[in-house]
């Protein structure tokens, strides 16, 4: 495939829809945040549905916030979080899709992360994000600082690695013939709960 064929549109027409819209607001995070963004792909210069915008970890939170609340932008739904390991450093980006709902308008923003690194979570913005957070650090060992609770949410607590880095390997199966204990305090209030 020829890199410089445009991506597919399901709705037809996005690029030109969005295109003035898309435009003022790189240019506004731009003049905002401009010791923060790192790069910004465009559907017109770039094989993408939609614009790209990389923001260094330390400001991800102001931007985001910016995004979700100002005027012009009001990207109040994230539709998903997730990372890609790229297998270069810094080696993951930690993705997150936005939507506008009132103009349905969507953005992406990234952040790279090297390995063993954090960044921050924002959970303060869309508590929704908490459970997104727990599967990135799971499938790809990234750690959110300020999470309320980080810990494994598909693989078995005592799973070895994560299986969505690049690294992992294709037949790193792990048999737990012991079922694992419930923690008591996963108890507390349930049912099940012994008086």
């Amino acid at each position: 495939m020829d890199i410089r064929t445009p991506v597919p549109e399901i709705y037809g027409g996005i690029r030109d829809q969005y295109r003035d819209l898309w435009n003022k607001q790189i240019e506004t995070l731009k003049g905002k945040f401009a010791s923060s963004i790192e790069d910004v792909l465009h559907p017109d210069q770039y094989p993408t549905d939609v614009p790209i915008i990389y923001v260094n970890k330390a400001s991800i939170v102001e931007v985001l916030k910016f995004i979700k609340e100002a005027s012009g932008f009001d990207y109040h739904f994230l539709a998903d979080l997730t990372a890609t390991d790229e297998e270069v450093s810094p080696r993951f980006e930690i993705v997150y899709q936005l939507l506008c709902q009132a103009t349905r308008a969507r953005i992406r923003v990234k952040v790279r992360v090297e390995e063993n690194a954090s960044i921050p979570t924002i959970v303060s913005l869309w508590p929704a994000a908490n459970w997104p957070e727990r599967e990135v650090y799971d499938m790809f060992g990234v750690q959110f600082e300020g999470h309320p609770d980080l810990r494994r949410i598909l693989m078995d607590e005592r799973w070895v690695g994560h299986p969505l880095r690049k690294d992992y390997p294709l037949r790193g199966y792990q048999i737990f013939p012991e079922p694992m204990p419930v923690q008591a305090h996963l108890l507390e209030g349930s049912p099940n709960a012994e008086k």
